[in-house]
């Protein structure tokens, strides 16, 4: 596959309860302000809110089956987490591609995470090894 400047890939996923539940078991963040809604509503949010990882996950998935895809290797990701994800939001993770070097095979790629509003929730960037880059 070619790759060119700009070229994007996404997903969509509606944030579940089951999804903070899993995360939470897989990671050992059992952090109440995900899990405990008497908490959380004493916070700042108002209610439970998902795991920031868990969105940044969803970037990662676009990037090793989509976008440069399979045999991607990561080295490097920034992650700027600008607002809240609630259960019942449902995500759009996207990932472009704003440099390709000449000399090595590297791609770096624009990550953003919005929500069903247009809010972005997480932006950032990656540096990313593919082989078919060069």
């Amino acid at each position: 596959m070619e790759y060119h400047i700009s070229q994007s890939a996404y997903l969509i996923k509606t944030i579940s309860e089951n999804d903070l539940q899993q995360f939470a078991q897989i990671t050992g963040d059992n952090n109440p302000v995900h899990l405990d809604e008497t908490y959380a509503q004493k916070t700042r949010f108002g209610k439970r809110i998902a795991h920031g990882m868990l969105g940044a996950s969803l970037i990662s998935a676009v990037i090793g089956t989509q976008l440069p895809g399979e045999g991607t290797i990561y080295l490097s990701q920034s992650l700027q987490f600008k607002a809240p994800m609630y259960i019942g939001d449902t995500i759009t993770a996207q990932v472009t591609i704003t440099n390709i070097r000449e000399d090595k095979p590297l791609i770096t790629l624009e990550t953003v995470c919005t929500n069903q509003h247009g809010t972005a929730v997480i932006h950032g960037e990656a540096l990313v090894l593919h082989e078919k880059a060069m």
